[in-house]
């Protein structure tokens, strides 16, 4: 009750928050998303209120995504966001603080992943140890990385793709691109714009890249609904969107990821690269769920790419499970201990 010696894996993600609690699972999956009273500073919201609020809000509240691109953007933002979720987790009253492992992606600097050990403890955190997005997503994934065996592992998220190649326990050859979800969003609306003079939101833009969006053809074209505002007139306007007109949509950014894979293939040593062939490519996070990708990058590469299992939970999963070794974390990686 009062989350004494809690031990809990955060993904913070750039479009959601995830917290496993060692013992329990996953106990909290809610948007990345925080509403503020610009006039006093007041958090009002956190997470899936908040969401709603995006797009939406009067002119003395601000709806705030503090994280852009896996890194933080809004450090005061970010704290208060990540003390309401530990609070919310944990309790508000503990004896002693939680031990967190959390995740960043791949290609952060030393500076941003100070920033993320610092806005968790400032937020309630104990001793706090980050683990790399790759690593985390394997492990939840289901993949025995210890062994001298090429594991590749694709983790799409909000803000970043990460692609690495894992043996024995550690990366060896990776890639972090600022391409991800959130850019399959903004091409969505870029599109709309210029194909149709109509702008959408983020939130609808999200909904025609769930429900039609696709990274190859599909067999049988599907069709949506989409109001916006219509430049010319600037009145509400509502059309019919085909699948076909996703697919253009969002080539740029599927390239993208496509080329970075293929990057990180081309720098892998040939006996890893030889097991990657005979086992695949896993792919895990909200954005590898986009219809006909994993086909699309299996084409590219003439390796069998699959979704994992649950693809959402996997990085959170798997830095829940990294709390299983916590007394080998504390001697090898990163900790941070208030003074």
């Amino acid at each position: 009750m009062f989350g004494l010696g809690t031990e809990i894996g955060i993904d913070l993600g750039t479009a959601s928050v995830l917290v496993f609690i060692k013992g329990k699972g996953i106990v909290l999956q809610e948007p990345s998303v925080v509403a503020i009273d610009r006039d006093t500073g007041r958090v009002l919201s956190v997470g899936s209120e908040a969401r709603k609020m995006l797009g939406r809000t009067p002119g003395n509240i601000v709806a705030i995504r503090p994280l852009k691109d896996g890194v933080i953007s809004d450090y005061e933002v970010t704290e208060k966001m990540l003390r309401h979720f530990i609070n919310k987790t944990c309790g508000p009253r503990r004896f002693i603080k939680p031990k967190i492992i959390i995740c960043v992606p791949s290609g952060v600097t030393e500076v941003e992943k100070r920033a993320v050990i610092d806005a968790t403890i400032e937020a309630g955190g104990g001793k706090t140890f980050l683990i790399e997005e790759p690593i985390a997503a394997a492990v939840g994934a289901g993949l025995d990385i210890t062994k001298p065996d090429g594991n590749m592992i694709i983790d799409i998220g909000g803000g970043t793709a990460d692609i690495a190649v894992i043996s024995l326990g550690g990366i060896v050859v990776s890639k972090s691109i600022k391409v991800a979800g959130d850019k399959f969003d903004e091409a969505i609306i870029k599109y709309m714009r210029k194909a149709h003079n109509l702008l959408i939101g983020e939130r609808t833009a999200e909904e025609l890249k769930m429900e039609i969006g696709t990274a190859s053809p599909r067999p049988k074209p599907v069709t949506m609904d989409c109001r916006g505002r219509d430049l010319i007139t600037g009145l509400p306007k509502n059309i019919t969107v085909s699948s076909e007109e996703m697919l253009e949509a969002l080539r740029e950014p599927v390239n993208a990821i496509s080329d970075a894979v293929h990057s990180v293939l081309e720098k892998t040593p040939p006996e890893l690269a030889s097991d990657i062939s005979a086992r695949g490519i896993v792919m895990t996070g909200g954005g590898s769920l986009l219809h006909g990708l994993n086909r699309m990058l299996e084409k590219r590469t003439g390796i069998p790419t699959y979704v994992a299992e649950d693809a959402i939970s996997c990085v959170a999963k798997g830095t829940g499970m990294s709390l299983e070794h916590i007394d080998v974390l504390e001697k090898s990686m990163m900790t941070h201990r208030r003074r």
